[in-house]
């Protein structure tokens, strides 16, 4: 606050003329919302709860990582918001529009190496959900394939098969077929967990570079809380049986060149805790 002196004596604030605070912007809506979640599935003589009134909101652009050990209801989640699961509880909208069912504004991305048709070859991979779902001419989706496809690194391989590729590869081509379709939403269902510790870091520089160019909108999903800090900007933590968040943090600060760094091993080490403390009884319920 500055003191304002007009003449040799102070004036009295009160008779300085009001000055209108600037209203804050406001924030924008959130691309994607969580509201009230919760999730259930049926087992041989039983229905188990995998997720717990969950409420997150993913603006436009972010980089938005589901954290938490296994049985936490992670990927479950993100399967709901990719419409293949209803909750039991809560609403999930993507633009203000209630999730039903899976739809082109949201593709998923598996960590399995089979998610590719083994008949196609990798430009006709990409290209085929471009005609099937966006409704594209032949060589209209040959252009963007083939357009997405070096974008990963893979216009060598055009031609080839699946079984001609390496699992980083074949993770390329998935990727490349999610990003050729421009979503709403890409969903990463733990993308890179099979892959050596080479390969992985690779292709986590590879998919920040892809979104420092397409700015595209991301839901991935970890169990590692090393790679939650590097691709994340903002991170959720999900406690097991059920899944309930813990808390939500920002991490844009980090990236891979702060691997082995005191204040990233520090921030491993905040998660890690805030993920194992006790849940307290009465959240459990």
């Amino acid at each position: 606050m500055t003191l304002v002196m007009e003449r040799d004596a102070p004036v009295a604030a009160s008779q300085l003329p009001a000055v209108p605070r600037e209203t804050p912007p406001p924030l924008p809506d959130p691309l994607l919302r969580i509201a009230g979640v919760s999730l259930e599935y049926r087992t041989p003589g039983r229905v188990v709860r995998a997720a717990h009134r969950i409420d997150l909101d993913v603006y436009e652009a972010d980089r938005f990582v589901l954290l938490g050990p296994s049985g936490c209801g992670k990927s479950t989640l993100l399967k709901a918001v990719a419409g293949f699961i209803a909750p039991v509880e809560g609403e999930i909208t993507l633009g203000g529009v209630p999730v039903r069912k899976p739809g082109p504004d949201r593709i998923v991305v598996f960590q399995e190496f089979d998610q590719l048709p083994p008949w196609k070859t990798v430009v006709e991979n990409v290209a085929f959900p471009l005609r099937t779902a966006r409704g594209l001419g032949h060589a209209e989706a040959l252009e963007r394939a083939r357009a997405t496809i070096d974008k990963v690194g893979l216009t060598a391989f055009a031609a080839s098969y699946p079984h001609q590729l390496s699992g980083g590869m074949k993770q390329r081509v998935a990727i490349a077929r999610a990003l050729a379709m421009q979503p709403k939403v890409l969903l990463m269902d733990e993308p890179f967990a099979a892959l050596d510790a080479l390969t992985r870091r690779k292709m986590q520089e590879e998919l920040l570079t892809l979104w420092n160019e397409a700015r595209m909108t991301l839901l991935f999903v970890t169990h590692s809380i090393e790679e939650a800090l590097v691709i994340g900007n903002r991170v959720a933590l999900l406690s097991p049986h059920p899944g309930r968040v813990r808390g939500e943090y920002n991490c844009h600060e980090y990236d891979l060149s702060s691997l082995g760094s005191r204040s990233f091993q520090a921030a491993v080490q905040r998660l890690h805790d805030r993920l194992f403390e006790p849940v307290p009884e009465a959240t459990a319920r």
